[in-house]
């Protein structure tokens, strides 16, 4: 097949007339697809409503005609769904789909790199910003560099190639300043890759009716121009972005959460304190919740766990920002000065996957940090070591210990509100988005990454809770103290 055939054919699937920006992505994605140079990758940016969506749906349904197959990734559970929900086939978490885990001689659970046995596959990774290069323990795929495991995992195949897709706006991942999977210049310096990269900054017009796509796109252009100052926001006509104050936000919560369809909803909050706030707020006043934890409760994973899942069961490990429901509590306990619940658990974004049992750590939940914090897990660990001092060598007492549930309890928070790092790459229709600072000598372009980032979670309705009049253009904010 021909560029221009290949061209005209991503067109014809695109559905309605391309931007000068689309057209040019169309034609690098004819040149990457009948490459033959080696280990071919696109990286495709593009900020919120400038239609990355719209060119990957068009791709997947050209990629038959090329005899080409495709396998979708994104970096978490809930970013997968979306990806799921706009292309129309199924997509795969990047770990369930590159590694697996496997046992050691003395027992204890290692994750290692999958063999690719794919051919002639284009693998289309969504939510790039996310993806981190390192290999601390505290991040998504602990003790792994993701970056790396993905490329290598790609060109391991036979005539398989990456296309990369994100928004260079959001977030980078945590302890880092950019996002180095969307940075082309490091990419080439550190991978054996063609690559070839192309940014859409145009919005497309029908995404400028939306009040959260049109002040995302304000926020961004601030970002790009450096200018962290008030005001960010404007209110407008707009139906679907509202400021409200405390006798509102109980009723409106109270409406959204109390259906306890918990995949229509969440707040969002700058800091791990005031997520756990809201989650008990929304649990006793709204859901009724008695209790430190109870069934029905949503919790989200804030550590990677490899002991209560089987090697061959969903990837083989419960990774950092799973959804989980709690279907039974079973019990309640106190061990080595710490409580326990042991409970059934449900992933919810992996409805397929059946109930299991887990043992869940409490003291995690209402810790102001992301997760317990390694002063209170060495306590914990030293507890556990006592059981085991009648064994001489250290090295097999820890052989022993990491074989002990308590050791490998799950570490979880409640997931009515989160962190904006730890939504990032999902999406739900209704956000109710906290403002995280109070003072206007506060915002930074920091905050600016921050807040673009929890404006674009929402997808229908964003509710602006503790926003100060300066954040609005002046007569916007007079208009918004109406109830």
């Amino acid at each position: 097949m021909e560029r221009k055939e290949l061209f005209q054919l991503l067109e014809n699937a695109f559905g309605h007339i391309p931007t000068d920006g689309q057209r040019n992505v169309m034609t690098h994605l004819a040149a990457f697809l009948l490459s033959n140079k080696p280990n071919p990758f696109y990286l495709l940016k593009g900020y919120a409503g400038t239609g990355k969506t719209s060119l990957v749906s068009a791709l997947v349904k050209v990629l038959p005609l090329l005899r080409m197959r495709f396998i979708l990734l994104a970096p978490t559970g809930r970013a997968a769904k979306v990806l799921t929900s706009y292309s129309g086939f199924i997509a795969h978490t990047i770990h369930r789909k590159i590694y697996m885990q496997t046992q050691t001689a003395d027992g204890s659970h290692r994750i290692v790199l999958s063999q690719n046995k794919s051919k002639r596959t284009l693998f289309v990774v969504d939510e790039a910003s996310m993806i981190a290069d390192t290999t601390s323990d505290g991040g998504l795929f602990g003790g792994r560099n993701l970056l790396d495991d993905l490329i290598q995992y790609v060109s391991e195949g036979e005539d398989c190639r990456i296309l990369m897709i994100g928004d260079h706006a959001q977030l980078p991942p945590v302890g880092l300043d950019i996002s180095p999977a969307l940075n082309l210049q490091m990419l080439k310096t550190s991978y054996p890759i063609t690559a070839a990269t192309f940014e859409l900054t145009e919005v497309m017009r029908q995404a400028l009716d939306s009040g959260i796509l049109f002040n995302a796109t304000r926020l961004r252009e601030k970002l790009a121009a450096n200018q962290a100052e008030m005001p960010l926001l404007n209110l407008g006509s707009f139906n679907d972005i509202t400021k409200v104050d405390g006798y509102e936000l109980e009723e409106l919560m109270q409406d959204t959460f109390g259906s306890r369809d918990f995949t229509k909803a969440v707040v969002v909050c700058r800091s791990n304190k005031k997520a756990n706030m809201f989650n008990q707020a929304i649990r006793q006043r709204i859901l009724g919740m008695e209790g430190e934890i109870s069934s029905g409760d949503l919790l989200m994973a804030v550590k990677n766990n490899y002991y209560w899942l089987e090697s061959n069961e969903g990837g083989g490990f419960i990774a950092n920002g799973d959804i989980l429901e709690i279907t039974r509590i079973k019990r309640f306990e106190e061990m080595y000065g710490f409580n326990f619940a042991d409970a059934d658990v449900k992933l919810i974004d992996y409805p397929e996957h059946p109930a299991f049992e887990v043992k869940l750590i409490l003291e995690t939940i209402t810790t102001d940090g992301p997760a317990l914090p390694e002063p209170v897990f060495r306590q914990l660990s030293s507890a556990i070591e006592e059981d085991y001092l009648e064994e001489p060598s250290r090295r097999k007492r820890y052989a022993m210990m990491k074989k002990n549930p308590y050791f490998n309890a799950l570490q979880v928070k409640f997931a009515y509100a989160l962190t904006c790092h730890k939504t990032q790459g999902g999406q739900w229709p209704v956000v109710f988005l906290e403002a995280g600072i109070n003072k206007e000598e506060q915002l930074d372009k920091a905050y600016l990454r921050w807040l673009y980032t929890a404006v674009t979670r929402a997808t229908e309705k964003l509710y602006l809770m503790n926003f100060i009049d300066a954040f609005f253009e002046q007569a916007q904010a007079e208009t918004t103290k109406e109830p």
